[in-house]
């Protein structure tokens, strides 16, 4: 039994170890949060002008299409959502757990650039039906991988599920106006 003996901690060392792990937490909840946010506001400071959105709100747009900053507002929102949901999923080892997580929510960061430079500048309103399309089946994804997870984790993804089925809606709508 001499060698199941345990090694007793001093409360300094306690407080140095809490101290530490406390910082490494910070640390990677606030990359988890940041880089999705930057990488949401470059790509609307690259194209998020909206010169074919702004046109298609002149002409017959319906009533309910919303205003370009609410786009933005939105789309940043939802980054911010998903990076907390994706680092409460990661603090609980459900990047490693749930093989399929990281994959999804890599996609989900990917397909989450692409609206704004192919509707609001290209005008593709058609190719961004089906980049919603398969963008809200990616967050659907890590809705049910984040689920068997983080039970938080999953109500953050259902914001942004709503916000790019709207996106979807509004991307059908400008088919027939661009």
């Amino acid at each position: 039994m001499a060698s199941q003996t345990r090694k007793t901690t001093t409360k300094p060392e306690q407080q140095h170890k809490t101290s530490t792990s406390a910082k490494r937490a910070i640390r990677s909840l606030t990359f988890s949060v940041a880089a999705p946010l930057l990488l949401t506001l470059t790509i609307i400071f690259l194209f998020g002008s909206g010169a074919n959105y702004r046109r298609a709100l002149s002409k017959n747009a319906p009533i309910w299409f919303p205003p370009l900053w609410l786009i933005h507002a939105a789309a940043l929102f939802s980054s911010f959502s998903m990076g907390l949901a994706s680092w409460l999923v990661w603090a609980d080892g459900g990047f490693k757990s749930e093989s399929d997580s990281l994959p999804l929510y890599i996609a989900h960061l990917s397909l989450s650039v692409i609206w704004d430079p192919l509707v609001l500048v290209i005008g593709a309103a058609w190719l961004g039906v089906v980049f919603c399309v398969v963008h809200f089946g990616t967050v659907f994804g890590c809705y049910l991988c984040f689920k068997r997870v983080n039970p938080f984790a999953k109500e953050l993804v259902k914001p942004c599920l709503a916000w790019i089925g709207f996106l979807t809606l509004v991307s059908y709508k400008l088919m027939y106006i661009i």
